[in-house]
């Protein structure tokens, strides 16, 4: 895992290091002009131009630039300030205007060159990734000692270019926030005992509904391709549902089911329920009393999260087993009474804190949480992902990561990131959620491997 620190948090590291502060900006600004050198392939005639800003990010800038003369670059230092908008033709530009303190609103210099920005592009909000006013897009980012969540969250993914985190010697080791990496998911998913058999990672999917059996499909596909060793699926009034060849069907009374999935479920180690299941009366006063009732860890998505509606805090607080939900941005309205703001942590612990309930807030960057425990981010897809069917595959990869044993964050945080991870495997343009499901063991084995896919957008330097 990777920490994440807000601007606040950065802010208390920086003031408990046992080094003065002269100690780290020489760190810092070490690590920039190494930074500059390798982007400008080399030092001799290259021409640099630093923006500083008047605190700590535009002293590393002034650092790096009299590191930068000495190994042979020209190199130009401009203040920061509101008259300075284009700058000199350069080879790199290095900018050191304002880090993850900004507040307020920036108008950006203007430059043909490529960027370098320090800690984070000036004008760009720390703490959500918002802009207010102009940014110049970098082409590179080193933050120092950990991320910040504005790298991550709104436009900061669009003008950081390439992130790396660079270590001088902070020590980081609070970081309640992380993001994960393939590391992670290779160590958090148990493997198979020798002796397991099918009922060892068994699956119980209760989804679909006329018009809606896609959603089972897609669910329960990849379930099994999760690594569920059984998969029994059930639509509720449905006699014969499309289903993988290898899922169980079990018809359900569309009326009355709740009470059959409670007395039947000791064998399953995992109940999946609201893809694609409707929104009729039935299904909310099921789902209500399936949740109130079921002494099963269970994952809730989609229509399940509509018949809970308001009443979440209220339905799964009492729950003595594990719950995890789902939401996307609508869903959690639904639930909460308001949209998640743009500090998206904060949107998901709120939610949290209000059902108990392991919450996987989906987005550009998926914020999973639970409250007592700390915070995970995913950011292992792209735009792909938005495209109808992908939240039921990823239901479905959930629940076959508590079949398998893994902790309930952590299993619902390793199936966001192989499921951006087999999205990535996929064409750019024209993917389907079911060539998603099919990619989820090819994605597997890479990580598995150690192998790269296709992109790293995040990268560790040390």
């Amino acid at each position: 895992m990777i920490p994440i620190l807000t601007p606040t948090e950065m802010a208390a590291v920086d003031a408990a290091a046992p080094e003065p502060i002269e100690v780290l900006v020489h760190r810092a600004g070490f690590a920039v002009a190494t930074a500059a050198l390798r982007l400008l392939g080399g030092s001799y005639g290259r021409r640099v131009v630093v923006v500083a800003g008047p605190g700590n990010n535009g002293q590393d800038g002034r650092v790096a630039a009299q590191m930068l003369r000495r190994s042979g670059v020209r190199v130009t230092v401009l203040e920061q300030s509101p008259d300075l908008k284009s700058l000199p033709s350069c080879d790199l530009v290095i900018d050191a205007g304002f880090g993850t303190g900004f507040r307020g609103t920036y108008q950006g210099f203007s430059t043909h060159s490529p960027v370098l920005a320090v800690d984070i592009c000036s004008g760009l909000n720390g703490l959500t990734g918002e802009i207010s006013g102009s940014v110049a897009p970098a082409v590179e980012t080193l933050s120092f000692a950990a991320l910040k969540p504005g790298l991550l969250f709104g436009n900061g993914p669009e003008v950081s270019g390439r992130v790396l985190v660079a270590d001088i010697g902070l020590d980081v080791s609070a970081a309640s926030t992380h993001l994960v990496t393939d590391s992670d998911l290779r160590s958090w998913v148990p493997k198979r005992e020798p002796r397991a058999h099918k009922w060892s990672h068994a699956v119980w999917l209760i989804a679909g509904s006329p018009g809606m059996s896609g959603a089972a499909e897609l669910a329960a596909t990849s379930a099994l391709r999760g690594g569920a060793g059984y998969l029994r699926l059930s639509t509720p009034g449905g006699t014969s549902p499309i289903m993988p060849i290898e899922a169980v069907g079990y018809p359900l009374d569309a009326q009355s089911w709740a009470s059959e999935v409670v007395m039947q479920a000791e064998r399953f180690q995992v109940v999946a329920v609201g893809p694609g299941l409707g929104r009729s009366e039935s299904t909310r006063v099921q789902v209500r009393e399936l949740v109130s009732e079921l002494n099963r860890p269970v994952v809730l998505d989609g229509d399940a999260l509509w018949a809970l509606g308001s009443q979440v805090g209220e339905l799964l607080n009492q729950r003595k087993c594990p719950t995890v939900i789902t939401p996307h941005d609508g869903e959690f309205e639904q639930l909460m009474g308001y949209r998640p703001g743009a500090d998206r942590i904060a949107a998901a612990r709120d939610l949290a804190a209000a059902t108990g309930a392991v919450v996987l807030l989906k987005g550009q960057a998926t914020v999973v949480t639970q409250t007592g425990t700390g915070c995970l981010v995913v950011r292992s897809g792209d735009s792909r992902l938005a495209t109808a069917g992908t939240g039921d595959v990823l239901t479905g990869l959930i629940a076959a990561h508590l079949a398998l044993g893994a902790d309930p964050l952590r299993a619902a945080a390793s199936a966001a990131q192989l499921h951006g991870r087999a999205s990535m495997l996929g064409p750019e343009r024209g993917l389907l959620a079911s060539d998603i499901a099919g990619l989820l063991s090819e994605a597997w084995n890479q990580c598995q491997a150690e192998q790269p896919l296709k992109r790293t957008s995040l990268t560790l330097c040390t």
